[in-house]
């Protein structure tokens, strides 16, 4: 799947290192080896029946989610879709949530269809994939595909009788969207310019594909108590935001003189919820690049046996840490490794390089002399087919063919020489794209909203778009801000850690019924992590535009210097004093 050049020799030893690592793993808990069969009533699969009946036996009572998956594995289903396929029908009752296990999203009564999440592992893939993605918008869908936060892919539109004429047309691309939804992992992330960044320790885009492969071909790794995440960060100029997944795997050097080899490692990170309010805490286990696979398995296990299946609002990894701790979490997952876990103080290892806010906007050069990344914009992650073609195209004709998602929902074309990186650019704006952007449009982040979810309350994407266009008419700024909303308290925007979030709610206006926004300011990620305050509660989104503008207005009037960044202004603002602040644009900040 459209991962890039071969593998270097350094990396060849990691997949050799992964694969015996497995098998270590697999002997040591009892389970089948690698590649053998594994059928609806193997141990494999039978861990998830085991933790149910260990749930009921307590006396918990099992979610209806969970009572579903326990009929069957959601996994045997699919006669049933192609049945339903036939008869040109949509699911009903729990069928709806079955039918995620295939990447299949009945988002009724947003819209009477499917929405079908792909899986796109490093969100890498090739100009062959994104024309053949093209054509099945255009022929079985509704002739676009959204970028997510997950560097992957939507489709939108699709009719009940076309449901299986997409999951075979993907799986003919070497595409999948096998276990993109439900109670299973998803897409698995790495930075966008993994192995072309120059200032990344390592690329980590094997590491990404391995473990969407471990995905896929282990039946014990789906039906989990809730959805789960993994990124790993090569330390690179752009981030993946690997804090707010449940494991990140975080690229660290540790120098001579600390009890280890020197080298590249990861630091393991967990419990990251953002939604929930809470980030992934570095664990103090220190892995080599091979253990990482081995041990996220480990980790799910743990998840798998002891996950709470009577709360699906707690059911997330972080409710396992918040009641045990780490140190008994880790000790449980040690129990399905053939090694204890090393372990190393965080201030052994250098610190991380900086990250580049906008890196994954415009021209930058690459690892590779004389090449580059060129970061694409586009209108909250949406691209027409004829967009999606024209990329493929300029891909093959300027670059490698490769074309790489971000989780800031753009895209990026790499390896694009010197010489072309003009002709690159104007063929972009020949598609209405773009390789600039404003501070306020180069990372401005919106979900599906309600046009096509039954859980938003607003129109996210319509409301970011018109909400930039106010911005921009109205002012400038030197630093970028992160400007995301998101629909409802899933948070798939992720408005906890932008500089501005927007949470989508219902307003009553005199005898009205309106779309609005809680307004959050001063979250972040990595080095800036912190969730954002909520500072204005349900506020019609008539008045969100000139609240914003007045929020920005006055960290540029009060800012301490030029280079204060919008997450440190609001940092100094004390709880007490920074509603009032900003509800008053002329007032001096403190």
């Amino acid at each position: 799947m459209g991962s890039g050049p071969d593998f270097t020799e350094e990396q060849k030893k990691y997949l050799e290192g992964f694969a015996s690592g497995i098998a270590a793993r697999r002997q040591a808990a009892g389970l089948a080896p690698t590649g053998a069969a594994v059928g609806a009533d193997s141990s494999a699969a039978d861990i998830h029946r085991a933790a149910q009946d260990r749930t009921v036996a307590a006396g918990g009572k099992l979610t209806a989610e969970e009572k579903a998956k326990r009929v069957r594995h959601p996994l045997d289903r699919w006669d049933d879709l192609a049945a339903d396929a036939k008869a040109d029908r949509f699911p009903k009752g729990t069928d709806v949530f079955l039918a995620k296990f295939f990447g299949l999203f009945y988002v009724a009564p947003a819209e009477n269809a499917y929405m079908c999440r792909l899986r796109i592992p490093n969100g890498v893939l090739s100009s062959h994939q994104m024309r053949g993605v093209a054509d099945i918008a255009e022929q079985f869908a509704a002739g676009y595909a959204d970028v997510t936060t997950r560097a992957n892919l939507q489709l939108r539109g699709i009719q009940a009788k076309s449901a299986i004429d997409v999951l075979t047309a993907l799986q003919d691309l070497g595409l999948t969207s096998r276990g993109s939804g439900a109670d299973n992992i998803r897409n698995v992330t790495s930075a966008p310019t993994a192995g072309i960044d120059p200032q990344e320790l390592i690329d980590t885009r094997p590491l990404g594909r391995q473990m969407h492969h471990h995905i896929l071909n282990h039946r014990e790794m789906y039906g989990l108590p809730r959805k789960f995440n993994i990124a790993f960060d090569g330390g690179g100029s752009v981030s993946v935001v690997e804090d707010t997944n449940d494991i990140g795997f975080a690229a660290v050097r540790v120098a001579d003189g600390h009890g280890v080899e020197p080298g590249v490692y990861f630091r393991l990170q967990l419990g990251g919820i953002t939604g929930h309010g809470d980030f992934a805490r570095d664990t103090g286990v220190l892995l080599k690049p091979e253990e990482c696979v081995p041990v996220a398995e480990a980790i799910v296990r743990v998840f798998t046996d002891n996950g709470n299946r009577t709360d699906r609002a707690k059911a997330r990894l972080k409710y396992v840490l918040d009641a045990w701790g780490f140190e008994k979490f880790l000790a449980e997952t040690e129990k399905h490794l053939p090694a204890p876990l090393t372990r190393l103080p965080l201030d052994a290892c250098e610190p991380r390089g900086p990250i580049d806010k906008h890196g994954h906007v415009g021209v930058h050069p690459q690892r590779q002399k004389g090449l580059n990344w060129i970061g694409v914009t586009m209108p909250v992650g949406r691209l027409e087919t004829f967009q999606l073609r024209g990329i493929a195209d300029i891909a093959e004709r300027h670059g490698s063919g490769t074309i790489r998602l971000t989780v800031w929902q753009n895209l990026l074309i790499s390896d694009v020489p010197d010489r072309a990186v003009a002709a690159v650019e104007s063929e972009l704006r020949a598609l209405k794209l773009d390789t600039q952007a404003s501070g306020f449009r180069g990372a401005l982040v919106a979900c599906t909203g309600n046009a096509g979810c039954k859980f938003s309350a607003a129109d996210t994407k319509g409301h970011a778009l018109f909400l930039v266009r106010h911005l921009e008419r109205t002012l400038w700024v030197d630093r970028p801000i992160n400007i995301h909303l998101t629909g409802c308290h899933h948070s798939c925007a992720q408005h906890f850690i932008a500089d501005i979030g927007l949470l989508a709610t219902k307003v009553e206006v005199g005898d009205e019924t309106v779309e609005g926004y809680h307004i959050h300011v001063g979250g972040g990620s990595g080095a800036e992590r912190k969730i954002g305050r909520e500072i204005f509660h349900a506020v019609p989104f008539a008045d969100v535009p000139a609240k914003v503008e007045g929020i920005v207005r006055v960290y540029l009037m009060h800012r301490a210097h030029k280079n204060e960044s919008f997450q440190d202004f609001v940092a100094r603002q004390p709880d007490d004093a920074i509603v009032g602040l900003f509800a008053e644009p002329t007032r001096r900040a403190a």
